[in-house]
């Protein structure tokens, strides 16, 4: 299948590793201009390299924290100075630190807020005017399951990611005319450094055995496995593809069927 976006230009943030990675090598592999960041330049340079070799396409990239506006704005400005705009947007961002309501500081809800909500707003209020204007684009929000069924003590995530999927289904809304199409990738149990992170937390908060949650957590999903990062890749590829073009404004998970609710 031709997805058409050979030459298209794609953002991808968080992409030095684990399931933006994948994202980037597999937009790579269908002739799109690929643009890496996340906040290690080592990894970051590592991983265009990694792309490069595998694909055989250019890859550049540009450090830069979701958290920090500032950094927001550099990265937009590299952008923009190198390629005038992008075409596509995938923004994946690190998880939010585990905790219930009495565990959460107020800073780490400022913070959280401005790592999950306020990047996707910031990075798609830049990008969205060339988008725009070109009457083409793809914008996909990577998520969580915890966006449709709350996950246990992530109670940051299950609010602030809340909010992006809100984003997304209101600007699919305003935008559909403009062949600019807004949707949300929802990972589930996905083997990534992330989900070894959430395990330990477990482990350490019930002194259980980390390989015994480990296989616990498998046992939960119905194809008794966890997922890798290229499963969710491409989804997240089509989605940005010349072959999705009457899907904008949903929000699919890719969990393996772990997610019980019929809607």
């Amino acid at each position: 299948m031709d997805l058409g976006i050979e030459g298209k230009i794609a953002l991808v943030t968080g992409s030095s590793q684990g399931m933006g990675k994948a994202i980037a090598r597999e937009l790579s592999r269908e002739g799109a201009r690929v643009i890496l960041s996340s906040r290690s330049s080592s990894r970051l340079e590592e991983a265009q390299k990694e792309i490069e070799k595998e694909t055989g396409g250019e890859c550049l990239f540009f450090p830069c924290d979701l958290s920090n506006g500032e950094d927001i704005k550099n990265l937009v400005n590299y952008v923009t100075r190198e390629m005038q705009g992008v075409d596509i947007l995938v923004i994946n961002s690190g998880g939010p630190p585990p905790g219930n309501i009495f565990s959460i500081s107020e800073e780490d809800w400022y913070k959280s807020f401005d790592l999950l909500l306020m990047s996707a707003i910031r990075l798609t209020k830049a990008f969205l005017p060339y988008m725009e204007a070109k009457n083409w684009g793809r914008i996909t929000y990577l998520t969580s399951t915890s966006i449709k069924e709350p996950i246990e003590n992530l109670l940051l995530s299950n609010v602030l990611r809340s909010g992006v999927s809100a984003l997304s289904k209101s600007l699919s809304r305003d935008y559909a005319h403009r062949n600019v199409l807004f949707n949300v990738v929802c990972p589930g149990s996905i083997a990534t450094r992330r989900t070894i992170q959430l395990l330990e937390d477990r482990a350490a908060r019930s002194g259980q055995p980390l390989e015994i949650l480990r296989q616990e957590a498998e046992q939960a999903i119905p194809m008794k496995r966890y997922g890798n990062p290229e499963e969710v890749a491409s989804l997240v590829v089509f989605l940005c593809s010349n072959q999705a073009t009457y899907l904008t404004g949903t929000a699919i998970q890719v969990d393996g069927g772990a997610i019980r609710f019929v809607l």
